[in-house]
């Protein structure tokens, strides 16, 4: 049997109860899914950082279960807004990491809303003022992690944001034919099979205090997102998935709700874990305790608006986990809207139950 979890209303009381148990959560990931994550946790964020006890009026309706919330965010985006900053300014991509800051930003807040306005005309046309503003204090700066961490203090947010790496890196992928196909929208085009995902240069190193960050670690999760694009590629920055396999915190992986279109298609929940885990630099370890996987139905209305992309839902192989040592946690862990997205409340609550269990 997959891991049932408790009631919402028995994990405050313990919470209450141990106000000691505070989580130090590190969040791994790229594109929507991880900042839809973030949105989620960041309710349970003690403010400042580190403060005590758990039970404390500054967390929204919630214990405050998290002590601190970092995340590491894939900076290998070549498309958009990003890709045009990124040829044009030879900086690194702020797409996702300005994502994640306006997830982990107070929602009142004007500067968030600002933060993603969007320009619908001119030169400026399809730019975000969130890139524009980081791409500015990464040219005064001249640092681009340094410029991240800036805009994060302007917008208030509940966590700290580490750039997987702070090195210009181009995904490249060997695909079934043999050809080598470079930069992550040429990737994501391809009407190939992806065999193996790699990094130019492949000696990126990840930014100062990332590691620490995972080797202080109470709960590590890893997901949702596109399988090589959003995940896979931060597990090639040099010494993240050797940090990952060493850290004795409680690891989640946190599986995507339907297969992707020249990502993952006809994959199962158990190969996506198989090929993470081939791409971790050959660690042997299972990289995770547990894996987060949806087993409620989905509508048919948008079950069918996904088959013409050729996407279905990821078959939740549950005894194919367990052989890989990772125990599965099953639920309806879905929000339906225009797009599927994962419920960011439901899976707080499930990841933050399994990462106090294992703090106690």
């Amino acid at each position: 049997m997959a891991r049932s979890l408790p009631g919402v209303a028995d994990r405050e009381a313990e919470s209450a109860s141990a106000p000691m148990t505070a989580l130090r959560v590190v969040c791994i990931g790229g594109g929507t899914g991880l900042s839809t994550l973030l949105r989620g946790l960041k309710r349970y964020v003690a403010t400042p950082p580190g403060s005590l006890p758990l039970t404390d009026s500054r967390c929204k309706d919630t214990p405050c279960s998290i002590r601190e919330l970092s995340a590491v965010v894939t900076v290998t985006d070549d498309g958009g807004s990003s890709g045009r900053l990124r040829e044009d300014l030879k900086m690194l991509p702020p797409g996702d990491v300005r994502n994640c800051m306006v997830a982990l930003s107070e929602d009142e807040l004007l500067l968030a809303k600002l933060f993603q306005f969007r320009f619908d005309q001119g030169e400026l046309q399809g730019h975000s003022f969130g890139n524009l503003f980081v791409a500015a204090l990464s040219h005064i700066t001249g640092d681009f992690a340094q410029a991240v961490q800036m805009s994060s203090q302007i917008l208030a947010t509940r966590g700290r944001i580490y750039p997987a790496t702070n090195t210009d890196v181009t995904l490249a992928a060997l695909m079934d034919d043999g050809s080598i196909v470079l930069g992550e929208t040429n990737i994501t085009a391809s009407p190939r099979h992806i065999v193996e995902l790699m990094l130019d240069p492949p000696d990126a190193d990840p930014v100062a205090g990332t590691l620490e960050a995972i080797a202080n670690a109470d709960l590590i999760t890893l997901g949702p997102g596109s399988l090589y694009t959003s995940l896979i590629c931060n597990l090639l920055v040099r010494s993240i998935p050797e940090a990952l396999a060493a850290s004795k915190a409680t690891k989640v992986y946190i599986g995507n709700l339907m297969t992707q279109a020249n990502e993952s298609l006809g994959l199962t929940a158990s190969q996506h874990i198989a090929k993470i885990m081939q791409h971790s630099n050959g660690v042997k370890l299972p990289l995770f305790d547990y894996a987060l996987i949806n087993t409620a139905p989905i509508s048919p209305v948008l079950l069918k608006k996904y088959a013409l992309e050729g996407q279905a839902p990821i078959e939740a192989d549950l005894d194919a986990i367990r052989v890989l040592g990772v125990e599965p946690i099953t639920g309806n862990f879905v929000h339906e809207g225009d797009v599927l997205r994962h419920d960011p409340d439901r899976v707080t609550e499930a990841v933050l139950e399994v990462g106090l269990r294992g703090r106690r």
